[in-house]
């Protein structure tokens, strides 16, 4: 026979089992909240499902996507971002959403886990910024940005060229140009300029900038700008509505400062 005080012991031990149960369901409920905030504000996993940002990404990479840097500075040229195509670029595959809620849920969990790709958001390589004139090919066959000569062959793919079509934009203030670096597989700016926006996508379509290689683990690495980037004559006409308004501003001061010595 059990002693008394060894039924107090499988007494309690069926409690603590009892209160785990129950308490369960609101450890699931917190950590899918959880989940929601973070995939909403500050940090995404993304699946990669294509072959058009490699070498950088393979398909079935997952990366993390910052989404609240582009709160704290613009985005720069050379960032690797995901956005969003609604609006900007026609659906190469028409998605429909599914009538089921349950099947709805478990899209949006392995969405936000990086597990399954995202219908309709698309990740690109920036290479114009609102203001910047983005051409190709230069006499050696080189993308150009504001008449400066990039050097991809840190993130080009093996064996392609810049581009096999020619092509210039001027870049509108408020939307950015976006290449693969796969560029002979991607479907980027250069095949979207029937689209609205002339091929460019705006900039608050942008949800954030991937900036680390999470899985698989042996591919584990962050994701920096190219040094092509740091180019001072890349990043001119992107400065100029700055420069402008300071040299608009500098005979108004002047003017002002005559007047009130005058006074």
């Amino acid at each position: 026979m059990k002693s008394e005080s060894q039924d107090k012991v499988d007494v309690a031990a069926a409690r603590r089992k009892g209160s785990f149960w129950k308490e369960l369901p609101v450890l699931v409920v917190l950590a899918l909240l959880l989940a929601l905030v973070v995939k909403t504000f500050v940090l995404q996993a993304f699946y990669i499902p294509s072959e058009s940002m490699e070498n950088t990404l393979l398909t079935n990479d997952r990366v993390l996507v910052n989404k609240l840097v582009y709160h704290t500075r613009d985005v720069e040229r050379g960032d690797v971002v995901v956005f969003s195509g609604t609006d900007s670029w026609d659906e190469s595959v028409p998605s429909e959403e599914s009538a089921n809620p349950i099947a709805a849920f478990f899209r949006w969990v392995g969405t936000a886990f990086g597990v399954v790709p995202g219908e309709k958001d698309y990740i690109k390589r920036v290479i114009g910024v609102g203001g910047d004139t983005v051409k190709c090919c230069d006499a050696k066959g080189r993308v150009t940005v504001n008449g400066t000569a990039l050097d991809e062959s840190s993130y080009l793919y093996p064996g392609n060229v810049p581009s096999q079509t020619y092509f210039a934009a001027k870049v509108p203030q408020g939307r950015l140009w976006v290449m693969g670096d796969h560029r002979q597989v991607s479907l980027d700016s250069r095949e979207h300029t029937s689209d609205p926006g002339g091929g460019t996508i705006p900039v608050d379509q942008v949800i954030g900038r991937a900036f680390l290689i999470v899985w698989p683990f042996s591919r584990a690495t962050t994701l920096s700008i190219p040094e092509t980037f740091a180019q001072p004559a890349a990043a001119l006409a992107g400065a100029a509505p700055a420069m402008a308004g300071f040299a608009g501003a500098l005979p108004l001061v002047w003017l002002r400062r005559r007047w009130l010595a005058r006074r």
